[in-house]
């Protein structure tokens, strides 16, 4: 079980991970999708950069890329458009996302 907690600030689109502030840089060198950094609550840039980089802190970058437009629905554009604090289960997501990407192809 790999759970963590993400809290974000509303007011500053500060994110941290387990209380460790998130930087946006790591994740914009790989693929930039909102140069002004993260944002949360509907399906845009700034989503898909904190999806990018929330994965990229919990597994390898190929999984991350392929994985962050996925998580971005799923978790980051229905996060509240306000201050905010979830825990889950990151390797659970993966694993399951994972598993329905399989079957889809399969089918």
């Amino acid at each position: 079980m790999s759970n963590i907690t993400i809290s974000g600030t509303w007011k500053t689109r500060r994110v941290r991970i387990n209380g460790k502030y998130l930087s946006p840089i790591p994740s914009q060198k790989i693929l930039n999708h909102s140069p002004d950094g993260f944002n949360w609550s509907y399906g845009g840039s700034g989503p898909a950069q904190l999806a990018l980089a929330i994965l990229l802190t919990q597994t390898d970058e190929s999984t991350a890329l392929y994985l962050h437009q996925y998580f971005k629905w799923d978790v980051v554009a229905k996060l509240p458009k306000s201050d905010f604090e979830i825990s889950l289960d990151i390797r659970d997501y993966i694993h399951k996302k994972f598993n329905e990407r399989k079957t889809e192809v399969s089918c």
